[in-house]
């Protein structure tokens, strides 16, 4: 993302939500009151106004996202099947004992803010940077603080995670932890990619779990979002978030088990 400003992604991903809220059918698979907690999250950040809300939740937005859709085909919808997908790992981890939950380059990501009344034994951090954040903090503000839920503005970029949380008195290192890295390490270089893993290992606890969205590379180790990829990664860098990493899914195995974790289909 573009130095000291706020992240052009995140905002696109949230406005997405919104539209997804006025497609038909996405009620089933969208996680309950996303919609309704992203836009007072907007409203209230002062990311967007009323104006741009309407837009977006009108069935004519709707029609303009599914007419781009030909350049990644099913990319619309899927995002409302990320959002379940991350949730339903949270949910399935605190199932299993997780209390505390860990979300990486959170945006405006709601999941946090709707979850902590539910389960409050559980302790929600997340972390972006500090551009994307204060925005976040004043939305979060005006919705109404959780008192078990933790905003860090850091730069992973230039602070290392394990650095960031061992000193902050409320994490618990050897607690079992659910970490959610939804939408972030294609924007990361490799190297960055494999320490950010490394350190996640290192700061939770034992049947603690990761759960990521990735690029997957074409058979010449190049990233491929398909037909379009060319144009995709010069959207992308045009914008100043540049999709950077990449990985074959038959890579994922040996990748995970590097940096200290085990992947599960």
């Amino acid at each position: 993302m573009q130095k000291d400003k706020p992240s052009r992604t995140a905002y696109k991903v949230a406005l997405n939500v919104v539209t997804l809220g006025a497609k038909p059918g996405m009620d089933k698979i969208l996680p309950p009151g996303i919609v309704e907690a992203t836009e007072k999250l907007l409203l209230g950040s002062g990311a967007v106004g009323s104006r741009t809300l309407r837009w977006s939740r009108s069935r004519r937005m709707v029609s303009v996202y599914e007419a781009f859709d030909w350049m990644l085909p099913g990319q619309f919808e899927a995002f409302a099947q990320r959002k379940a997908f991350f949730e339903l790992q949270v949910r399935e981890g605190i199932g299993e004992g997780a209390s505390q939950i860990l979300v990486l380059g959170a945006g405006y990501d709601t999941m946090g803010w709707r979850l902590a009344p539910k389960f409050p034994d559980v302790y929600f951090f997340e972390i972006d940077h500090p551009a994307t954040a204060r925005l976040k903090t004043r939305g979060i503000e005006a919705m109404g603080q959780r008192d078990n839920l933790s905003l860090i503005a850091e730069d992973l970029g230039a602070r290392k995670l394990e650095d960031i949380l061992q000193t902050n008195e409320l994490w618990d290192q050897s607690a079992r932890t659910v970490i959610i890295a939804e939408g972030l390490v294609m924007y990361l270089a490799a190297e960055a990619v494999e320490n950010l893993f490394c350190q996640c290992a290192e700061v939770a606890g034992k049947g603690s779990r990761i759960a990521f969205s990735y690029i997957p590379s074409g058979a010449d180790g190049r990233l491929d979002a398909g037909r379009w990829t060319g144009l995709m990664l010069w959207l992308q860098k045009v914008a100043g978030e540049p999709w950077i990493w990449c990985i074959r899914p038959e890579e994922l195995g040996p990748f995970l088990k590097t940096t200290g974790w085990t992947n599960t289909p």
